[in-house]
């Protein structure tokens, strides 16, 4: 006797959606990254202020080299951070599964981004397409926040989601001004460490 494939379908969808309703009460385990990512590039935006303002007599390349040193030390807080968590409760479901990929592929879309714009950089030798980081960064981080938010049921996600974006929008009235790395820094505290903070504190401690 051949099973139904329409009924087969549903009864998948069905055991999926049960899936995604019982890892709705799993904490998310990713606040320890977002810690590391505001302190880490909080630091490096301050760095940036001071340079873009002459606080620092240094080399013209010298913002080159403190973005790139603080994308190394955050690779190397990365690889450290995930062996943790792989090693959490909790860490292989389907909620925080869909929660890091969301992370995931919001880093490797700012990376590529910054990349790009640095190709235009040095191709065209008009570094002002730079002034659009800050923005595309919280644009990324609301839309992985948005995710978070909907696969936790928990609206304060979603809360963080849109001051994410509220910040990127608002960004844009900084272009061209020293003071956009000062608010930037300030947005890293309220969409990344604050949660981050709150998130790791929520982390069981046990099996789950």
């Amino acid at each position: 006797m051949t099973q139904d494939p329409t009924s087969t379908a549903a009864a998948d969808i069905a055991f999926i959606r049960d899936l995604a309703e019982q890892g709705r009460n799993t904490a998310p385990l990713n606040g320890p990254f977002l810690i590391a990512a505001s302190v880490i590039f909080g630091i490096a935006n301050l760095g940036q202020w001071a340079l873009a303002t002459g606080q620092v007599d240094v080399s013209p390349w010298a913002p080159l080299w403190l973005w790139v040193g603080a994308g190394a030390v955050f690779g190397l807080s990365l690889f450290v951070l995930t062996r943790r968590h792989d090693t959490k409760p909790g860490a292989n479901t389907l909620v925080n599964k869909a929660i890091g990929a969301s992370w995931t592929a919001v880093g490797f879309g700012i990376f590529a981004a910054w990349l790009a714009f640095m190709g235009v950089g040095f191709t065209t030798g008009d570094w002002a397409i730079m002034w659009a980081m800050p923005s595309l960064v919280f644009a990324a981080y609301g839309s992985a926040w948005f995710v978070a938010g909907e696969m936790t049921g928990r609206l304060w996600m979603k809360g963080v989601a849109l001051l994410s974006y509220a910040g990127a929008a608002g960004l844009g009235l900084f272009i061209g001004d020293a003071a956009i790395y000062l608010v930037f820094t300030v947005l890293f505290v309220l969409v990344a460490l604050v949660p981050g903070i709150v998130l790791t504190r929520q982390e069981p401690a046990a099996s789950v």
